[in-house]
Formats: structure tokens, C-alpha cells, sequence
């Protein structure tokens, strides 16, 4: 009895006997002794260690099964067909990892191409590396060559260019507009070599006419898909040139059915009802007298193809003054909409939500309102005159006709509508552009896209996430290219007339991304509704406000965020006529409001902060002397030491309004402020991230000293004595976020002579106070004050005398206490005593022989220890800016123990900033500059996103999304486009500050 085998289980680790749903056991046959000979049953693994690079190759397409399956039917019919034992397939791959690649992404991708093969088993060397090391050419050319007959070697070399082209573009040799532009260019070629065809069978004596194949739709735009009906319109010269040109213009049809793929001549004159072929003067004088709007729509991707190229160029430059004066007629805009709605209404329904080409939100969506700009504003701007989609919408964009953010959203749409619909025709090469239910095809699908399961989430669930984002904002963004958008057709329109078109103003809401449109609707009618003059300047205000909120992630609540404040503000004189009169402010208040929960609370406690706006030099951060002096002041001002405290903390929260409104407004384009500075200080920007930390810290550093005012005010006065405020962790750095609580260090000296206790408990009670000040409920934010990091932690004293923190640092102190001295820093209180206690401490966190091999083990140890156990539950350590990988712990504990070492004798070292120490070590060679600036890309990365989710989310957070309107928010505040993009460079330059900052751990 045979011993059974666990080999399809193994094999099921590379991916087989998914599709199957058999575990593997078609793929062990396969690969077996009696199929590939590639898998030993037995030892349940490779016959050798090139069959197991076949098979981890085999792993990687996007359907490992098919891929196999095929693989095996071309080695089979390769070896009937070829008895004498020649070089084999098998072999190619094993010696060719560029072959083997390009030929298995196509045989996991394309049933179609791998049957091709099958059938014609000589045809894979196609695919081989040239002697010189690069991939065969994939431009579209044919290579014609072969003998037989015409149209057999014709339908050969079309196949053959087409694997070539599949092949670099599952490879990743092709991006899409370079995949589309081959495409078409091998439609080119395939109608002009069967032009030639057509015209070689004429016969004998019959003179050669002159005919233009012009071509027209996605192939007269270099965009071709993989299966699609050839679009064109045939011009010949004169009226003698007609008979003989619909001779080959009906043989070309005809080729190039039995070769690639129909030619539809349907868009010209009369469509099918017309002749074929007509004359450049017939074609004049139908365009003159009967075209309608489409017909010219349909020109603006006409291009010579075949045949006469210059009769074809003259053709397309006679129409050119007809095409662009089609907008002119009046029911040219509207024909247009018509058009694209009677393209949705001939949808079969239960295709509607799966159709990526006709549907909502697909690419007829784009296409459509692209073309209509084209021909609306490409009248008086000849840059618009391109026939390509992704040109004529860069050349908007470039033009000002579509905002550089719609159009990046649009062209990413495009591009992810357009490789959606490659892969689904590229597998059976069938005209298709419907998603499939089917969960089987779903998932190759999802697997040829280049989707792959996450933790609780699918491959297809991401692939729907995505499918889901980009039809949304094509659909919001086709609707408001073409059609007026709603700024004006509802707010300046009576709170009566509103009420007569509730529907059409609610669909409108909808389009422009309003989640809850009737809500929004309401939102309007209160803001807009009377005769008053308030509501005629809302009317006027709320077109340029609805566009911010449309842009935002979430419309919805920056419209409610205003009209709270409105609700608040709208009486006040100065309100609206600053919204109204004053530049940019309306938009920069749409934009703070659209964008961050954060800064819309604040404003909602203190709306008259929003006069911050109006002025550019208000929107940067104030010198730390003068917030002190204003804190001060403001304290100083009442007897009370609670009022004094709130005085206090109301002048932070307007300092907070003004970091959180410079902060999101540094990336917003012309809204961003323009700060033109004698005094060298910068404008406070998401760019500058430690400029934001120092800001917040100095806001911080003044609260603290006016409240510890306040607090030993509240105390029994004993003269002499010293009390002192020294700051750590963030606040110590100079690295505070919006949300940071202060982490300090209390110290005191008694007065000479006075007993201990009595000083230890005034101290204390000084100390005391200051916490509970400042965490007193009030409208303004708290400002927790953290002591932790004193000695011995919550089980010490929370203040202690500079006598026992020398004491303690001298006896007892470990390498992690002197490590969290690294960021002490003298904040408030008596500066001498400050002064002294720095003092006592830099031999500590300096020492001048650096540290044990046994210290800087305790601290791997330690770092090692922090990650297992302080980063949350289900936290992605990927995005978690603070404790994920190489983010902002990995590079501060790796400056610190550069620090540590090397402080004591490198002066320069010695300093409580992060990136300042990074700098500082770089200089003096003892890091790597490389390493040096890996890590510090990644520091401040994790700290802009860290500062970005927090004025996104209105609370603390350090995990960045995956997907999701926080991500998209994020993303937009630090002024980028694509979150794919963006979260693909925060994981590349986390990748690598991470393997940096463990070379200079483990150096």
C-alpha cells in the first residue's frame, strides 16, 4: 500500500487549486512525473531548485491555475509537434527569467492568448529576451516576413504583436497610455497592411484611387482598448476615385475581420445608410448643410490612419472650422447632455452597476466632459485641439478650464476605468466592459488588477473600495463640467423658488458630493431664504463656498460647520462684509472649515477668531517673548486665580486657531498665505513640521508660566523660595503636537534655613495647583500636565528638591531615565534654578565615556519591548506614525542613542531636537549622511501625518488609514493628490528610515 501524499496541500501555498477548488490535486497531476515533471509527490516538493523557481513564477499570475493548465497543453502540443527532442519550452524558462515572467503573467491573465499558443506552440519565442537583455519590442509594429498567404501571415504577425504588447503590459513594461498608444499603433499598421492587401487584389489595370482611412473614436485617439471595433470613415480624393475605393475599402473590412477585429465605418455621413466611400468636397457639403452636434463630437478624435495620409490630413483640416464652431449653435451644449443621457437610459438595467464604459461614473462620464470643453472653449485655444482623452484633459487642466485637483481626480479615474476594462477583455480577448458577479471571476479579476488580501479585507474588497472612490468622483466631477455647477443655480435663487424644484436642487447636492443633499438643502434655505440683506450676501458668498465644500472629503460637514458659525456671527456687522469685502477670507474660511474638525471646533467656541483670516501677518505663529508677555498680561489683569487661568487659556485657544488655520491653509494654493518677513521667521507650514512643533511648544511654554503665576498665588507665600518648570518628551523637543500634553519635571530649592517638609509641601502644593488650573473644565481646550517622568515615576514625589535629583541621578538613576533627560529643558519659574538644574543633569544624559555595551543592549532591549507592548491592538504597524516602523519612536530613539554615546564628546550633540541631533551627527561622521537624511524623511513624513490627522480627526490619533475620507483628508492637507500614491510613499520612505535606524541601533 502506497504511502499517501500531502502534495497538493504544499502546492496550495503557491496558489493552486484555488480556482479549481480541488486543494491542488489538477496542479499536482500537472506538475507530477506524468505532466511537467516539476513536483515530486512523494517528498511533496520541487524535482530541483529551477522547477521551483517555475513554480514560485507560476504563483505570482494573476490566476496560477489557468496559468498552469496552459503551460502544460503548449509544452504537450510542443512535444508532438517537435519528435527529435530539440530545445523545449521548459528549458527557455529555466534560462530565461524575463521569458518566463512576461509568458506566465500572459498565460494567467489571457485564456485567449494561452490558447493561441496552444495552437501555434512555435509562436513563444516571441516573448524571449534579445541577445542584448531587454524585452522584445512592444510598439505595435508587424513583422511580416513570413511566407504564405497574405492575410494568414497578416492574422500571424497581428497575434504576434499583440502578445508582445499583453505581455509588457501585465509586466509592468507599459503604463497604460503607453499600452493604448501601442495598440493603436498595431491597428495602424494592421489597416495599412490590409490596405495594401485590398489594393494588390484589384484588377489588373485598374488605377490605384486615392483613399484616406481615417481613423476615428478610441483608436483616431491613441487609446485603443484590446478588443474593440475599429472606428473610421473612408475619404476618397474625386468622384473617379470612387468605385475602385469601395472596392478596397470593403476589402479592408473584410481583412481585417478575419485578422483582429471589425471595422465600423458606422460614424460617417448617413451612418450605414450612406455610401462607404465619399468625396473630400461630399464630405464638406454634408458637414456644410446636415451634421448634428455628435457628428462633431465624433470628429475631435479623427486622425489619419491609412491609405492617402495627406488626403486624410487635408480632410481633417477642411472640417477643422466647422468642428469649432459647433458650440456656437445654440442647442449645441445641450445636445451633448442629451446625448450622454440617452447613452445611460439604453443601459440594460441590471447592467447599470457593473458597466465601467456607459454607466454613472464610467468612462463615457469622462469622455463626454472632456469633449464638450473641447468644443466650447478649443474655439479660441488651439492647445485643445488634441484628439486623445488624457491630452485634452491635461491641456484643460493646463489652460485653467478644470482645476488641477478635478483633473488629477478624473485622470485617475480614467486610468483605473481604462486598466479595469483592459484586463477584463484581455482575458477571453472579447468586447466587454461589464464588472462579473461571478465570485470566481471576481477575484482573478481583482488578482490581474494586482489586489491583494489584507487583514479583514479581501482582494476584491479592495478592488470594490477603489471601484466605489473613482466612479464617485467621476460621477461628481462629470456633473460639474457639464452642467453649470449648483453655486449659482441654488444659491442665488429665493428661499420660494428653492421649494418649487426640491428634487432637481436635491440632485444637484448629490452630484457635487453632498452626502445627505436634503440636509444640505435645508442648510441653504436657512442661510439664503428672506429679503434680508444678510441673505442677499449669503447668496453672493455661498457659490465660492459650495465649491470648497465640494472639493473637501466631506462636504457635508464643512456646509454645517458654516452655517454654525453663521448662526453665531450672522447679526454682527462686521461679519458677512469681511467674508464679503475681504479676499480670500470666505474661502479660506470654506477650506479651514471643509477640512478639519479640529479647527471647527475651536472657531465654533470662538468664532470672532476667524478675523485671523483677513490678515496675512496674523497667520503666522508669535514669537514665544511676546506670547509670554501677552499671557502675562492677561493674568495679571485679575485678582482671581481661576478668572486669571481662563484669561490664560482663552488666549491659547486663539493661539491654536492661528497655528491650525496657518498649518491647513500652507498647502492650499492661492489661499495659502504670503508672508513676506523682514525678520527672517518664516510662515508656518505642514512643510516646515518642526517650525509647527516649536510654535506649539512656545504656546505651551507661555500657559505654563502665566498659569504657574496664577497658581503660587493661591499658595502661602515662603519667601526664598525657587521653584522651577523643566520640560520633557515632546515639549522638551520642541516637538509638540495640536494635542500634547505637557510633559514636565517640578523642582524646587527651599529658602536657607527653612525646614524641608515645610518647603517640599509649598512646593508641592505649587504644583498641585498648576495641574488643576489648567485642567479645570471651560470651554477652551485642557492642557494636561504630565509629570511621568520624574524619578521612580507615579510612585515618586511629584516635586523634588535639586539636592535629591542629584541624589537620585547619582545613586539610582538607569540608562533609560538619562535617556528621557536627553529633551529636559528649563520651560517657566525661576530661570537660575533652571539653569542649575540643566547643569546637574548634562553629565547624566552626556557622559563623557558613552555607554556600556551592556546599556546600549538594556536599550535595544527596552525599544525592543515598547513596540511589543505599547502599540494598540489591531494597530498597522506599516502606518502608525508614532511606534510603527520608521516612524517618529524608531528615528527619536536612535538620534537619542547617538546621543548618548557620543554627547560627551561631541558638544555639537548636545541638544533636545531630534532632527538637530541627526544633523549633528551627520557632521561630525558619526552616521552615515545616507542614513542620516533616510531617517530624517521619515521623522517628520510620520510627524506631518501625525499633525495632519489631528486636525483632521478633532482628537489623537496616530494610525494612518488605508483608505476611507480621513486618508483622503489627510492627503489633501499635506497638498497631495492621489492617496494611493501618497500612502505608497509613506510606506516606501517608512521602509527605509526603519532599515537605517536599525544600522545605527546595532552599529
Amino acid at each position: 500500500m502506497s504511502r499517501p501524499t500531502r502534495g497538493p496541500g504544499r502546492l496550495a501555498r503557491y496558489g493552486f487549486g484555488g480556482a479549481e477548488g480541488d486543494g491542488g490535486s489538477r496542479a499536482a497531476d500537472l506538475l507530477g512525473p506524468d505532466g511537467l515533471g516539476l513536483w515530486r509527490p512523494d517528498e511533496q516538493e520541487p524535482t530541483d531548485e529551477r522547477a521551483g523557481e517555475l513554480l514560485s513564477a507560476l504563483s505570482r499570475a494573476a490566476d496560477p491555475d489557468l496559468a498552469l493548465r496552459q503551460l502544460h497543453r503548449i509544452v504537450e502540443a510542443e512535444r508532438r509537434a517537435d519528435a527529435n527532442g530539440g530545445p523545449t519550452l521548459l528549458d527557455a524558462l529555466h534560462d530565461d527569467p524575463g521569458l518566463r515572467r512576461r509568458l506566465f503573467a500572459v498565460l494567467g491573465a489571457s485564456s485567449a492568448l494561452g490558447d493561441h499558443l496552444v495552437a501555434n506552440p512555435d509562436q513563444w519565442p516571441a516573448l524571449r529576451t534579445a541577445s542584448d537583455g531587454l524585452a522584445p519590442a512592444a510598439d505595435g509594429r508587424l513583422d511580416l516576413s513570413g511566407e504564405g498567404p497574405a492575410v494568414a501571415v497578416l492574422r500571424r504577425a497581428y497575434r504576434l504583436a499583440l502578445l508582445r504588447i499583453a505581455a509588457a503590459d501585465l509586466t509592468g513594461g507599459r503604463g497604460l497610455e503607453q499600452t493604448m498608444a501601442a495598440l493603436s499603433a498595431l491597428a495602424d499598421a494592421t489597416l495599412a497592411a490590409a490596405y495594401d492587401i485590398a489594393l494588390d487584389e484589384l484588377p489588373e489595370g485598374t488605377p490605384r484611387p486615392r483613399l484616406a482611412v481615417v481613423a476615428m473614436g478610441k483608436c483616431g485617439g491613441d487609446e485603443l482598448n484590446y478588443v474593440s471595433d475599429v472606428d473610421v470613415i473612408f475619404v476618397g480624393a474625386a468622384d473617379e476615385d470612387l468605385a475602385a475605393a469601395t472596392t478596397v475599402a470593403t476589402r479592408l473590412i473584410h481583412v481585417c475581420g478575419l485578422v483582429a477585429w471589425p471595422v465600423d465605418a458606422a460614424l460617417r455621413p448617413e451612418g450605414n445608410r450612406g455610401p462607404l466611400v465619399r468625396t473630400l468636397a461630399s464630405h464638406l457639403a454634408y458637414y456644410r448643410r446636415w451634421a448634428r452636434t455628435w457628428e462633431f463630437q465624433a470628429l475631435l478624435k479623427a486622425r489619419p490612419a491609412a491609405g492617402d495620409l495627406d488626403l486624410g490630413q487635408e480632410w481633417i483640416d477642411q472640417l477643422a472650422p466647422l468642428v469649432w464652431r459647433a458650440a456656437e449653435r445654440p442647442e449645441a451644449v445641450e445636445d451633448v447632455r442629451a446625448m450622454r443621457r440617452k447613452i445611460i437610459d439604453n443601459i440594460p438595467p441590471k447592467e447599470q452597476e457593473r458597466e465601467i464604459k456607459r454607466g454613472s461614473g464610467g468612462l463615457r462620464d469622462i469622455e463626454f466632459a472632456v469633449q464638450l470643453l473641447q468644443l466650447v472653449h478649443g474655439r479660441g485655444d488651439e492647445s485643445l485641439r488634441v484628439p486623445g482623452t488624457i491630452p485634452a484633459l491635461r491641456a484643460l487642466v493646463a489652460g485653467g478650464y478644470v482645476g488641477r485637483a478635478d483633473g488629477e481626480a478624473l485622470l485617475r479615474g480614467y486610468r483605473f476605468l481604462r486598466g479595469v476594462e483592459h484586463r477584463l477583455q484581455l482575458q477571453g480577448l472579447r468586447r466587454t466592459h461589464t464588472v462579473p458577479t461571478d465570485p470566481t471571476a471576481l477575484r482573478w479579476l481583482a488578482g490581474a488588477l494586482g489586489y491583494t488580501a489584507s487583514p479583514g479585507r479581501s482582494a476584491v474588497e479592495a478592488f470594490r473600495a477603489e471601484w466605489v472612490t473613482h466612479a464617485t468622483d467621476v460621477r461628481r466631477l462629470h456633473a460639474k463640467l457639464l452642467y453649470r455647477p449648483l453655486l449659482e443655480s441654488v444659491a442665488r435663487v429665493p428661499a420660494d423658488g428653492l421649494r418649487l424644484t426640491p428634487e432637481a436642487a436635491r440632485h444637484r447636492l448629490e452630484i457635487l458630493g453632498f452626502a445627505d443633499p436634503v440636509g444640505a438643502l435645508r442648510h441653504l434655505q436657512a442661510l439664503t431664504g428672506g429679503v434680508s440683506r444678510t441673505a442677499a450676501i449669503q447668496r453672493t458668498l455661498l457659490p465660492v463656498l459650495l465649491s470648497e465644500f465640494a472639493d473637501a472629503p466631506e462636504p457635508d460637514r464643512g456646509l454645517l460647520n458654516y452655517r454654525q458659525v453663521s448662526d453665531k456671527l450672522g447679526s454682527t456687522p462686521w461679519y458677512l462684509r469681511l467674508l464679503r469685502d475681504e479676499g480670500p477670507v470666505a474661502r479660506r474660511l470654506a477650506r479651514v472649515l471643509s477640512s478639519s474638525r479640529y479647527a471647527a471646533d475651536l472657531l465654533a467656541r470662538e468664532p470672532e477668531a476667524l478675523r485671523l483670516l483677513a490678515e496675512e501677518s496674523e497667520l503666522t505663529p508669535r514669537p514665544r517673548e511676546v506670547l509670554c508677555e501677552g499671557f502675562a498680561a492677561a493674568a495679571a489683569r485679575h485678582a482671581d486665580p481661576v478668572e486669571a487661568t481662563r484669561a490664560v487659556r482663552a488666549l491659547r485657544r486663539r493661539e491654536l486657531v492661528r497655528l491650525a488655520c496657518a498649518d491647513l491653509l500652507s498647502r492650499a494654493g492661492s489661499l495659502a498665505p504670503s508672508l513676506p518677513r523682514g525678520d527672517g521667521r518664516a510662515a508656518l507650514g505642514l512643510a516646515d513640521v518642526t517650525a509647527v512643533g516649536a510654535a506649539l511648544a512656545d504656546v505651551t511654554d507661555a500657559t505654563l508660566a502665566a498659569a504657574l503665576r496664577a497658581a503660587r498665588a493661591t499658595q502661602p507665600d515662603m519667601p526664598g523660595l525657587r521653584f522651577a518648570v523643566i520640560g520633557m518628551g515632546r515639549l522638551g523637543g520642541y516637538e509638540s503636537n495640536y494635542l500634547s500634553d505637557a510633559d514636565v519635571l517640578f523642582v524646587y530649592d527651599p529658602p536657607e534655613g527653612a525646614p524641608e517638609s515645610a518647603a517640599s509641601a509649598a512646593a508641592q502644593g505649587i504644583a498641585e495647583e498648576l495641574r488643576r488650573l489648567l485642567g479645570m473644565p471651560a470651554p477652551d481646550p485642557p492642557l494636561g500636565v504630565d509629570a511621568d517622568l520624574r524619578p521612580e515615576g507615579r510612585q515618586g514625589p511629584l516635586v523634588r528638591s535639586l539636592a535629591a535629583y542629584a541624589q537620585y541621578y547619582a545613586r539610582w538613576s538607569r540608562v533609560w531615565e538619562a535617556q528621557a533627560l536627553l529633551r529636559a529643558r528649563f520651560v517657566c519659574g525661576d530661570a537660575d534654578l533652571g539653569a542649575e538644574f540643566v547643569a546637574l543633569v548634562d553629565p547624566v544624559r552626556y557622559p563623557a565615556d558613552g555607554l556600556t555595551r551592556e546599556q546600549v543592549i538594556e536599550i535595544r532591549r527596552i525599544k525592543a519591548r515598547v513596540e511589543t507592548e505599547r502599540l494598540p491592538r489591531g494597530a498597522d504597524p506599516a502606518t502608525h506614525t508614532k511606534l510603527g516602523r520608521g516612524g517618529l519612536a524608531d528615528v527619536e530613539w536612535a538620534a537619542q542613542l547617538l546621543q548618548l554615546r557620543h554627547a560627551g564628546a561631541y558638544p555639537e550633540l548636545r541638544g533636545t531636537r531630534t532632527l538637530d541631533a541627526l544633523i549633528a551627527a551627520r557632521d561630525a561622521g558619526l552616521v552615515d549622511p545616507a542614513d542620516a537624511a533616510e531617517m530624517a524623511a521619515g521623522w517628520t513624513l510620520a510627524a506631518q501625518v501625525r499633525n495632519a490627522l489631528m486636525l483632521v480627526r478633532g482628537r489623537a490619533g496616530d494610525q494612518l488609514p488605508r483608505h476611507g475620507v480621513e486618508l483622503a483628508g489627510v492627503v489633501r492637507l499635506l497638498g497631495r493628490d492621489d492617496p494611493g500614491e501618497f500612502l505608497d510613499e509613506y510606506l516606501r520612505t517608512g521602509r527605509r528610515s526603519r532599515a537605517a535606524t536599525e544600522r545605527v541601533l546595532e552599529g
